[in-house]
């Protein structure tokens, strides 16, 4: 193993070393990621929670509808922008700002729940630096997560999305029934201002940098990386292929993918309280402990079919794209099934445990679509990943309006009152087709393959030479001894390509049939393949001024008398110096 010299401690780190006992360092970036996103999804799913607490105090369907996708036209207005970011700075950084300040922000949710207006601005304003998260997240596991092991760390970090919902539904429901209707704005608010300072200490952007890695563990991780991250060249709005991004149809799979499965999720997030206090009368403590449920076995199948997917890989069973195609249409075939199952349900228990299996199942589709970006394009992984949470977003945006629109009764004076299991039938069928439309294209257009686009080897050889395309050259006279070029097969000795073999001499008389010594081919300058100045029609080329002897029969010969006549007179020279010297 080679030597490693590690970065110097940081002050904190003499004292408290930057590690979690019995995990390595990847693993810890990975938990770290996921206790982020438990805590941004916590937030969201809080404001469901509390919004049962006033409902006597409820807005008009158009202002509910407005701050329920607050957050997300900031969310989608940072996506791509924030792949860009994530690719130019820090992934790391980035990713800890961005949970710390919507933290902060949290906190002034609370005082300006009871003014809509303001609390819009507030959402908007948390969607926009929380929108750099999945973009930052990817930019992460490029430099920490090997490739048999991408669905594993990936899909570890973002369980913390549906962790989320799960933690905050009885979490919220018990603060707000012991300490207020407003408390999970506060608890979230510090908690994750917490965990801003720990992910400062614990994380950093590249295994290299860490001052406490193993040094096995680092060689491991960076020999597996290869030449991916060797290769790497920094995307910039300049050199990213926009138009293939829109052209290919491996990436519209992905963003087809997104989008269906944003709906039904944010559907989750935004409303499932709602619907069971509704179409069942479920109160709030009891709905936020069973409507944790679902999220509860969520997030154990997603790690979980991360690493069945990658056992899948290792082993040879299947390959990469029909591993993508085999979890992400599973995932979101059982889940559409269920979700027309929980639509017909007549009661509270049938529709909880359609809705338990329904969501489950959805956590194997992470290991599809979610990770699939690191497949095709690693190097634009937070590109594409900004490019497609922003296409999910919209989904969030719409979905409000449209659940609003289906099951609001508008009163006489505008106020909104939601309806019965009929009409929340609509939306869960609603979702179901959006599930199945996307099992189709996902199944048909979808690849786990590195794309030619995205491979930086083919970049190389594609890569374009001015002087090919130069204006041609009329071939000189062949007189010219100094510029001759390799014309109709003859031999060429002004080209650096290599010479086509002298005809062999006929062998003289008396010849007993032994094979005479054979000098060895004579040596053409070696030219790499990017080298501009190699093609044929170059006229800037360097010309060998001598050629090559090529008479390999007379060769051996000629070259002993020219020795032999060097070292005589080196002898003369050494007579003649002694002779003076005396």
């Amino acid at each position: 193993m080679p030597d490693y010299d590690p970065p110097p401690l940081r002050h904190i780190d003499q004292y408290i070393r930057p590690e979690c006992p019995c995990l390595s360092k990847r693993a810890t970036v990975a938990l770290f990621s996921c206790i982020g996103f438990i805590i941004m999804f916590g937030m969201r799913t809080s404001m469901g929670v509390v919004k049962l607490q006033f409902e006597e105090q409820s807005w008009a369907s158009g202002t509910a509808a407005a701050v329920d996708s607050a957050i997300f036209w900031g969310y989608f207005i940072t996506q791509i922008p924030g792949g860009l970011i994530a690719a130019a700075y820090p992934a790391n950084k980035l990713f800890g700002l961005a949970i710390g300040a919507s933290s902060f922000l949290n906190l002034f949710v609370a005082a300006s729940y009871e003014h809509p207006q303001v609390l819009i601005i507030i959402k908007v304003l948390q969607g926009l630096v929380e929108g750099v998260t999945y973009p930052a997240c990817h930019g992460i596991m490029r430099y920490w997560a090997p490739p048999l092991e991408r669905s594993r760390l990936a899909t570890l970090a973002f369980s913390g999305c549906y962790a989320g919902v799960m933690f905050s539904m009885p979490i919220s429901s018990e603060l707000v029934k012991r300490l207020g209707p407003l408390s999970p704005f506060y608890f979230y608010g510090v908690m994750g201002l917490l965990w801003y300072l720990a992910w400062l200490w614990l994380v950093f952007e590249k295994p290299a940098y860490h001052p406490t890695i193993d040094r096995k563990e680092l060689f491991y991780i960076e020999n597996s990386l290869g030449s991916t991250n060797q290769n790497y060249v920094t995307p910039t709005v300049a050199n990213t292929p926009w138009k293939t991004f829109f052209t290919s149809m491996p990436c519209y799979a992905i963003f087809v993918a997104n989008f269906c499965r944003s709906w039904n999720f944010y559907l989750l997030v935004l409303f499932q309280a709602t619907y069971f206090k509704d179409a069942y009368g479920v109160e709030i403590e009891e709905n936020g402990f069973l409507g944790a449920l679902p999220h509860l076995l969520m997030t154990v199948i997603v790690p979980s079919g991360g690493i069945l997917a990658d056992r899948l890989r290792k082993k040879g069973l299947l390959n990469t794209t029909q591993v993508r195609k085999l979890f992400n249409c599973g995932g979101f075939g059982m889940e559409a099934t269920f979700f027309i199952i929980m639509a017909y349900s007549d009661t509270t228990a049938q529709g909880m445990t359609a809705l338990t299996i329904g969501v489950a199942f959805s956590g194997f589709a992470i290991s599809g679509f979610n990770v699939n970006h690191l497949d095709i394009a690693p190097r634009y992984a937070s590109i594409l990943m900004g490019i497609s949470n922003g296409i999910g977003t919209i989904a969030g945006c719409i979905c409000p309006y449209v659940v609003h629109l289906i099951t609001a009764n508008n009163t006489p004076d505008g106020m909104t009152s939601f309806q019965s299991r009929e009409q929340w039938r609509y939306v869960f069928i609603l979702s179901a087709m959006i599930h199945y439309a996307g099992i189709i294209f996902y199944a048909v257009f979808a690849s786990g393959e590195l794309q030619d686009w995205a491979d930086p080897r083919v970049e190389e050889e594609k890569q374009w030479n001015p002087m090919n395309e130069a204006v041609p050259v009329k071939a000189p006279n062949q007189n010219n001894g100094l510029l001759q070029r390799q014309l109709s097969g003859k031999i060429n000795y002004g080209s650096v390509d290599k010479p086509a073999p002298p005809q062999k001499p006929q062998p003289p008389a008396g010849w007993t049939g032994q094979e005479p010594p054979q000098a060895p081919p004579p040596s053409v300058p070696y030219v790499p393949s990017s080298n501009p100045f190699r093609s044929g029609n170059n006229p800037f080329r360097q010309e060998q001024v001598q050629p090559e002897a090529q008479d390999t029969y007379m060769h051996e010969r000629v070259s002993s008398d020219i020795s032999r006549g060097c070292k005589a007179r080196e002898g003369a020279s050494e007579r003649t110096q002694h002779k003076t010297n005396k």
